[in-house]
């Protein structure tokens, strides 16, 4: 059976057996899927550093209708994240993204929109050495993509417009809600994270200038945006916890 080859991402890898590993990646023309790379785990291995967390490579692999993983015969770097890949923060963020697009990305379903979001987002962190701007803005699309986004100028429940101050969310409901609509376990979300959603709606990522007084917005708008997720996968992230680690 001849192999298929496309651009990929690597999103995951889990050891099996001895020597070999599995395998998560986005291929841009196969969707999500999951193989076996042989003798991966070795020392000495014909795939070196291809397979780290969202390495960017061109992947050559072969698939039968009778078995649940496919067989990676090559993988060949396109691009570097050594920077990112090698430091714990970043790497952190890295995973986050990873976690993410296992969470909402069925398997054999092409989303070249989800593709394109995660290079830039990774590319960001590598480029700035700060995943603080392309996690939140990472976060923000991918709720956008999957049909989860909230109205950020009226409550989800009565329709008032939202004034100069905050909204509302909670990880158990979807929107966005008013003072008079909250609820006990609702969080704030301010003007300026609203505004900054704004923002990513219009501009790409690699345009927008992280500056310190924005950290506080994106860090709302980030924790709103797992939530959303959360709620609309039905499953928990982990990760993000490990961002607030030391």
């Amino acid at each position: 059976m001849p192999a298929r080859e496309t651009e990929a991402i690597i999103l995951k890898t889990f050891p099996l057996g001895e020597a070999d590993r599995v395998v998560s990646f986005l291929g841009r023309t196969s969707g999500r899927l999951r193989g076996v790379a042989a003798g991966a785990r070795r020392l000495k291995n014909r795939f070196g550093s291809t397979l780290e967390i969202l390495s960017h490579v061109q992947i050559w692999y072969v698939e039968r209708e009778t078995r649940e993983l496919v067989r990676i015969q090559q993988a060949e770097p396109l691009e570097s994240l050594h920077k990112a890949q090698s430091d714990y923060g970043l790497s952190t963020g890295l995973a986050v993204i990873s976690e993410i697009a296992e969470m909402v990305l069925p398997e054999h379903e092409v989303s070249e929109a989800m593709f394109r979001l995660i290079l830039l987002a990774a590319r960001e962190i590598e480029r700035t050495g700060n995943w603080e701007l392309p996690l939140t803005y990472f976060a923000f699309w991918t709720v956008r993509l999957g049909g989860w986004l909230p109205r950020f100028d009226r409550c989800a429940a009565c329709g008032a417009v939202f004034a100069s101050g905050p909204a509302f969310y909670s990880p158990h409901r979807a929107g966005l809600f008013c003072e008079k609509c909250r609820r006990a376990d609702m969080k704030p979300m301010h003007r300026d994270a609203r505004e900054l959603a704004e923002r990513f709606a219009g501009e790409r990522l690699d345009r927008i200038a992280f500056e310190r007084s924005m950290q506080s917005s994106a860090g709302e708008l980030r924790r709103a945006a797992f939530a959303w997720i959360e709620l609309n996968a039905e499953r928990r992230l982990n990760t993000p916890e490990l961002l607030e680690t030391p």
